[in-house]
């Protein structure tokens, strides 16, 4: 019954962004058979370094959702403080629900199943203009932030933001 009415809510939750996009990302199944695995594209948020790029991405969604969050990694290359160099993407809102054991996060900022498609693109598109580098996924992109915003961080940036508009119409 449970896996039925996750079926269910998330096939309506992708119905509703089809018929309500919300600004700043597209999302859609990768396979109309397989509503487990989505793909998304996070435009670049304006007056940001990523502004004008289109970063694709993958959320995979486990199968006892909205009870555990989806997994969410980029495809296009992106320098950034909270994603891993492999394009895995950490943000407190993806992090198993539940006391933190390093003590960093909130219950509250954690996964919680109201949490939606949208709710968890607002979140990445948020931590794109606004990195986290008190806490890391790609240590040398923060320590880059940190120390000159504005030179080998913005070069890397820039550098992703082109190739991912040479890219996006592949």
């Amino acid at each position: 019954f449970h896996l039925k009415c996750s079926i269910l809510l998330r096939h309506l939750r992708w119905h509703e962004l089809n018929k309500n996009p919300v600004e700043g990302f597209s999302a859609g199944l990768i396979d109309d058979d397989d509503i487990y695995q989505w793909e998304v594209v996070v435009i670049g948020p304006a007056d940001t370094l990523f502004e004008g790029g289109f970063f694709k991405a993958n959320l995979t969604f486990p199968h006892d959702y909205p009870l555990r969050p989806p997994k969410m990694k980029f495809i296009t290359e992106i320098w950034h403080p909270n994603v891993a160099k492999n394009g895995d993407v950490c943000i407190s809102i993806l992090h198993e629900p539940g006391e933190d054991r390093f003590g960093y996060e909130k219950p509250e900022e954690r996964w919680l199943p109201i949490h939606t498609v949208e709710t968890i693109m607002i979140s990445v598109i948020s931590m794109l203009a606004d990195p986290n580098s008190d806490s890391p996924a790609n240590v040398d992109a923060a320590k880059e932030w940190r120390e000159d915003p504005n030179g080998e961080f913005k070069r890397k940036v820039a550098r992703c933001v082109r190739k991912s508009q040479e890219m996006a119409f592949d």
